[in-house]
């Protein structure tokens, strides 16, 4: 075996070998969703299990066996609890060790070890592992906010695979982030005498692009919250249609139909997804 492939492999630890398998996953279930019905077994079953929320909802009904592994999409809120406990306590770890120099705790520190995180001297990616989970955290305290007061869901369902991953994922993230913390023992190292002195032009810019992204996402969640809403604060059905995207947002209420416009819902079919490219890792 070349050393370039010996390399590769030593560097393939558990949680890249996880981001690896779950990469590989969807790139198949992208295969498989091309290829015609009548080539796939259990196509029902396989279809119900990638489709998602409205989509679920079709023609012609769904089998009861498969409507049992329904939950409910305002599960959402969950994920992103999950997320502030479990983030939180990660950064707040971090935090000490970083700035009071106190060592993680012991059983942390053996999962990181189990996972792959490695022990070496190059503390240049300190304060960038830094920055990613204070914007995981905070994108993640942003989110629960708008699913408990901003977004209004409606009755549609999610498959509990998907619920799971999402509730994995969150977890898997963090652990992800603070893998890559260089670590001399059970502390995070840094070099120089100060964090902070790492600093470079990159990290004004990305916190720049989070903070704009993040604004945006949430413009674009409060106009699709209060479309779906009525004077009543109910939340009826509605057929939305694509205008111009010089408006801000207007509806009427008294019809079926809503006009679905600013913050580019013109330019792009879902920029509330194109925002969450650029807030999460």
């Amino acid at each position: 075996m070349s050393p370039w492939a010996e390399a590769e492999l030593s560097a393939l630890n558990p949680l890249r070998a996880v981001w690896l398998t779950l990469t590989a996953a969807f790139l198949l279930t992208l295969l498989l969703q091309l290829l015609p019905p009548g080539l796939l077994p259990g196509c029902a079953i396989f279809q119900d299990l990638i489709r998602y929320g409205k989509t679920k909802c079709g023609e012609p009904p769904r089998p009861a066996a498969c409507r049992a592994f329904d939950v409910p999409k305002r599960y959402f809120s969950h994920f992103y609890i999950i997320s502030v406990l479990w983030n939180g306590f990660l950064l707040w770890c971090l935090t000490q060790s970083l700035f009071l120099g106190a060592p993680f705790p012991s059983w942390l520190h053996g999962l990181l070890r189990i996972l792959g995180a490695a022990q070496f001297q190059g503390g240049e990616l300190a304060l960038s592992a830094f920055l990613v989970l204070v914007f995981l955290w905070l994108h993640s305290l942003r989110r629960l906010f708008e699913c408990l007061y901003v977004s209004v869901f409606s009755n549609v369902m999610i498959h509990v695979v998907q619920y799971c991953f999402g509730l994995v994922y969150y977890v898997l993230v963090g652990l992800t982030v603070l893998s890559q913390v260089p670590m001399d023992g059970r502390n995070a190292y840094v070099t120089g005498k100060n964090v902070l002195m790492q600093a470079r032009w990159f990290h004004i810019l990305g916190m720049m692009m989070f903070i704009w992204s993040s604004a945006h996402q949430y413009k674009c969640h409060v106009i699709l919250g209060n479309l779906r809403k009525n004077k009543a604060e109910e939340v009826p059905y509605f057929h939305f249609a694509l205008v111009s995207a010089n408006y801000t947002a207007s509806n009427d209420h008294n019809q079926s139909s809503i006009l679905l416009l600013g913050s580019w819902m013109l330019e792009l079919l879902q920029p509330h997804w194109a925002m969450k490219t650029k807030v999460t890792p």
